[in-house]
């Protein structure tokens, strides 16, 4: 396979930037997600180092060799995209052998990719039949095996599973997992569904207004948050923002005062910060609590079974939401009491950008 490298990209479409200064280097053989919300740029990213679109400036690099000026099916990349794209006259084997017939390889040779990638992808017994007699998971399968018989040094997949209904995404999400690891292959993977970049990725990209707000592994940006934007984004349900003003600074951390008067202490580097600086404290859903310090009015339950999904509103107004074991003794309507260690919560300053946290959860090596 092959490692990926962008430099510098940027792209416009007249005086609309899209794109600004994206550096990426991506490993051999690594499973990559770009994830963001609908206008970010991730598509456009992947359609530039596809070659169906060209960057404004910038350089990409696979195996280190520089393809920016290289046509698509000079790049040794192959696309899978949202829409299966299949020949519904031709059957099965000869949707996945099309790219092979149009390089017009022996009839041995196209038997025999062909055959590896049905098997890879268990279609072996579907090769006879028309796409229209397929499962919607099963056409997407058919789409992958036509990029899996060019053998690409890099494969791109375009919103592959959006089409898909909720149980065949979870289902397809580890048959794709499983086939990277199966095909060691480098992959990027582009997705505005986070849970899809939390479950699949090794590294996650996260783009927002056509930048990187931040690259790392899914529980780096878990736990380590470098923007109030990242924090938001990732995870589910989404994190809560507390408004608060910093009213001490010291060797623990940043003391913060929130509306009400609540005051606590979080663990957090202060270098740059101030009295009277106004932060918002982001804490998980899940590191919510029964007991004292905040309270809100309990509106709407979600009963999951384990976890019990709590959407309330605080006296001030502020939208909170806590995740609480499934059997808890609380009912919509009336008032919950909550808190958390300080320890888990993250302290954003005014421009949006995390202190760092002392205290986090240590990553697995």
């Amino acid at each position: 396979m092959a490692t990926l490298d962008l430099q510098s990209i940027s792209k416009s479409f007249g005086p609309a930037e899209v794109l600004t200064g994206i550096d990426l280097a991506i490993h051999d053989k690594e499973f990559v997600v770009f994830v963001g919300p609908s206008g970010c740029g991730k598509s456009t990213l992947l359609r530039i180092i596809a070659g169906l679109e060209a960057a404004t400036q910038g350089r990409i690099l696979i195996d280190g060799v520089d393809v920016s000026a290289a046509a698509p099916v000079d790049r040794g990349i192959a696309m899978v995209f949202q829409s299966y794209a299949l020949y519904p006259h031709l059957s099965v084997f000869e949707n996945i052998a099309f790219p092979l017939r149009v390089a017009r390889l022996p009839e041995a040779e196209v038997k025999a990719k062909v055959g590896r990638a049905a098997d890879i992808l268990q279609l072996t017994d579907k090769l006879p039949l028309k796409p229209g007699q397929l499962s919607g998971g099963q056409r997407q399968r058919v789409a992958i095996g036509r990029s899996i018989v060019r053998n690409p040094k890099v494969f791109l997949f375009d919103e592959p599973l959006s089409n898909l209904d909720a149980a065949l995404r979870g289902e397809m999400r580890v048959e794709l997992s499983a086939l990277q690891r199966q095909l060691d292959a480098t992959m990027v993977y582009v997705t505005h569904d986070q849970i899809e970049a939390m479950t699949m990725a090794q590294r996650i990209v996260v783009l927002n207004k056509g930048r990187i707000e931040q690259f790392g592994t899914p529980m780096e940006l878990y736990h380590h948050p470098a923007t109030k934007f990242v924090a938001t984004f990732i995870g589910q349900p989404n994190m809560n923002l507390l408004p608060a003003t910093v009213t001490g600074l010291g060797p623990d951390g940043v003391t913060v005062e929130f509306h009400g008067g609540a005051q606590m202490t979080i663990p957090v580097d202060t270098s740059g910060a101030r009295k009277g600086d106004r932060v918002d404290v982001g804490v998980r859903p899940e590191n919510l609590r029964l007991g004292q310090g905040l309270t809100m009015r309990l509106r709407v339950l979600e009963r999951l079974g384990g976890t019990a999904i709590a959407y309330g509103q605080m006296e001030d107004g502020l939208k909170l939401c806590a995740a609480l074991p499934g059997d808890t003794a609380v009912h919509e309507g009336e008032e919950v009491a909550l808190t958390f260690t300080p320890a888990d919560a993250h302290v954003f300053d005014q421009t949006g950008r995390v202190m760092r946290r002392r205290q986090a959860p240590a990553l697995a090596a």
